[in-house]
């Protein structure tokens, strides 16, 4: 306990300003201070209460400590900025449970409430922001984040993600004239009801995702075409009757039925039926099994040699032999190696996944076999190497900045005919303003994506504590 009072003097009225050294009582407050050992520290103040000299001005005020009390509180100044700083990291009951070991009894709404009153701090509203959304509840609730995309700063938190929660914030901040966003046409519509003049940024990474997925598919498409070229596939499951389905639709095709008596008559699925009518070819629908390393593949050699030299070896013999050249694996593993062809092949077959990722990498990235690799593939397949050449180009797009060249692109897809890409070039073409920004500004939404990631974080601190309200805070806090 420690006992204190004020130095006296006067004091001005904090009403009227008049200055007052005329005591009408004294009062004593109690409040707790920061701990001193391990033991908890109470001071008790004596102020006093004063007489205001002004006429018709309040008869009498109680004078303030600044800088060790503050109106109304029970903690001095220093505890409380002590408190604020683990509540702002840990919130509730996981910040009570680190303040008692701190020798800080402080209840979990208690910590909550000093939490919300810490003041947000005032950050202006720039010309360029950034917006996205974040997932409350998963598939039930999502909010958005507005953020600036220059400094990093966190300028507001919206309670959901409609176009008119969006617009109404644009519309009271008609200083923002750009607008960093995704793909949705959701926050397209907003910016364009607020603030038609707005210049809206796609983002460059959205974009370069869809062409991903875009070059995935065609890559798969066309993996009849280039297999032959990569290693040798077994004959693959299901190829008959992929034929069959194929003829069976292109025919009723043929004859002017629709997609969807096509999908009843035949039994099977309209995005099925879909996937078959895009194709020319049957060719195109065959896939390439795909096989992952396992801990078969460094005996490979071994067994290929004695396989060679004795073809009627029995798999059991294979197998205590590579176990004692140091395999590690079952018999089940060897016994499926072996019956899927893998053992007569000529290297380890390569899924159309891969190949996709290899052509979407730099190929500075690299390595010379890949490299070598990845151009044997696109050569034996017309398509694939315009699909090479095509990512190639909109790779220099995006990091040269020459989004004007866009439309150029574009013409080159088509002329390609690389069907595959329709819904990519649609979707251009439908946000070709945004996208040619996203290829020329600097703006990107990535540093939402990093809140967004935090706030993750956050959730599972306090998730559902408090509401939307404390987490719009703990978000804007940073």
């Amino acid at each position: 306990m420690v006992q204190a009072r004020t130095a006296g003097g006067v004091v001005a009225c904090p009403v009227c300003g008049a200055e007052s050294g005329r005591v009408h009582g004294y009062h004593l407050r109690t409040a707790t201070d920061l701990p001193l050992d391990g033991r908890q520290v109470v001071v008790r103040v004596r102020v006093r209460r004063l007489v205001c000299p002004t006429p018709l001005c309040q008869n009498t005020f109680r004078e303030q400590i600044p800088g060790v009390l503050e109106r109304y509180q029970r903690r001095t100044t220093r505890l409380t900025g002590q408190v604020r700083a683990v509540v702002r990291e840990l919130a509730g009951r996981a910040g009570t449970r680190l303040l008692k070991k701190l020798a800080i009894v402080l209840s979990r709404h208690t910590a909550i409430r000093v939490l919300l009153g810490i003041p947000l701090p005032a950050r202006p509203v720039p010309a360029a922001v950034s917006v996205d959304d974040f997932a409350v509840r998963r598939r039930h609730r999502y909010c958005t984040v507005v953020i600036d995309p220059v400094t990093h700063d966190r300028i507001d938190v919206l309670a959901d993600r409609k176009a008119d929660t969006l617009a109404a914030w644009l519309t009271e901040h008609p200083e923002v004239q750009v607008v960093v966003r995704d793909g949705s046409t959701t926050y397209a519509e907003a910016v364009r009801r607020a603030n038609p003049a707005a210049t809206q940024v796609s983002d460059r990474w959205h974009l370069w995702h869809g062409l991903a997925q875009v070059v995935e598919k065609t890559v798969v498409a066309h993996s009849a075409c280039w297999s032959p070229a990569a290693p040798k596939y077994r004959q693959l499951k299901g190829g008959a009757t992929t034929l069959q389905r194929w003829q069976a639709v292109h025919e009723l095709l043929d004859q002017g039925i629709g997609l969807l008596d096509c999908s009843r008559r035949l039994g099977i699925s309209l995005n099925t039926v879909e996937r078959y009518a895009r194709a020319p070819e049957p060719q195109r629908l065959r896939r390439p099994p795909q096989y992952r390393p396992c801990l078969v593949d460094p005996y490979r050699d071994h067994m290929r040699a004695r396989r060679a030299a004795d073809p009627g070896v029995p798999v059991l013999q294979l197998l205590a032999e590579i176990k004692a050249l140091g395999y590690t694996g079952g018999q089940n593993l060897l016994y499926r190696y072996v019956s899927q062809g893998r053992l007569d092949g000529d290297r380890i077959t390569i899924s159309p996944k891969r190949v996709a990722g290899w052509i979407l990498t730099r190929p500075a990235d690299l390595p010379d076999a890949r490299r070598a690799h990845l151009g044997t593939i696109t050569a034996a397949c017309p398509e694939m190497t315009a699909l090479a050449e095509l990512v190639h180009e909109f790779a220099q797009l995006m990091t040269e900045r020459r989004g004007s060249d866009l439309d150029s692109w574009a013409k080159q897809v088509r002329e390609a005919g690389l069907t595959e890409f329709t819904g990519f070039l649609t979707g251009l073409d439908q946000d070709h303003d945004a996208a040619v920004a996203g290829l020329t500004l600097p703006y990107s939404n990535g540093p939402c994506e990093g809140i967004n990631t935090k706030t993750k974080l956050i959730k599972r601190q306090m998730y559902g504590r408090a509401g939307f309200s404390l987490l719009r805070h703990r978000i804007l806090l940073g």
